[in-house]
């Protein structure tokens, strides 16, 4: 655990130290809530709750699909991460230092879509549901953080940018982040509880609000995160052997 500590330290300050990626992150989410939400849902305390939850999945997803499928393919073009693969701690420590720094930057990334709700919406949930949510964050972040590693480990970082948008917008829109619970279109409605963002911000919903997840879309999350974890495993691997055998 030490030393997964100190991999996630270094990874914080590489990330840090260029502010802009940091907002790249947090300005989509917040962009949309100041966009889309504020200016047509800031009275309504019902409906700017589950927009907020939306924006805040919304900008989970933003940051771990770009965080580790963009960052970890940059990284395998640098000397030092060949070299860290060769040392006798093994993958264990770098990955959990790696996957430590990409929750606080998550954490950091939702932070001006809750800003914005309390100051500019009626929105409103209770401390208990605000610690709700929080935790809730974490576990939404392991589909996405998944995928992002996937990515992360397959492709070439030119690659890797393009396909992390490709996936990003889809995924959003498909899973019915930018509507009301009730209000996506017919075929938003069909195919989002197939989509393991619908999942995540079903459960979102579910921790801020007396929403009751739909067990298809919870299950299908599930789903998505043993097959991720697959692929995301797979790639790992076949880096590792391309590189060093």
């Amino acid at each position: 655990m030490p030393l997964a500590l100190v991999h996630a330290r270094y990874q914080l300050l590489e990330t840090l130290r260029i502010p802009v990626a940091v907002f790249g992150s947090a300005f989509f989410p917040a962009a949309a809530m100041l966009f889309f939400v504020v200016p047509f849902a800031a009275d309504d305390a019902v409906g700017a709750t589950y927009a907020t939850g939306a924006m805040v999945t919304f900008a989970v997803m933003s940051a771990n699909i770009f965080q580790y499928g963009v960052g970890v393919a940059e990284d395998r073009d640098q000397p030092w991460n060949p070299y860290t693969r060769t040392l006798p701690a093994g993958p264990a420590p770098r990955l959990a230092g790696r996957i430590l720094a990409g929750l606080v930057l998550t954490y950091l990334s939702m932070l001006p879509v809750v800003v914005i709700a309390a100051v500019a919406t009626a929105a409103r949930v209770t401390p208990v549901q605000l610690l709700l949510g929080a935790a809730t964050v974490a576990a939404v972040s392991v589909p996405f953080t998944l995928m992002g590693l996937a990515v992360g480990y397959s492709l070439p970082s030119k690659a890797a940018i393009v396909v992390a948008q490709i996936i990003f917008f889809p995924l959003a829109f498909g899973g019915g982040l930018l509507s009301g619970p009730d209000d996506a279109p017919g075929f938003i409605q069909a195919i989002a509880p197939f989509l393991p963002t619908r999942g995540a911000v079903e459960l979102m919903w579910a921790a801020t609000t007396d929403w009751r997840p739909d067990r298809v879309s919870v299950v299908m999350l599930g789903v998505w995160i043993v097959v991720l974890a697959a692929v995301a495993g797979w790639a790992y691997r076949r880096d590792e052997g391309r590189r060093f055998t």
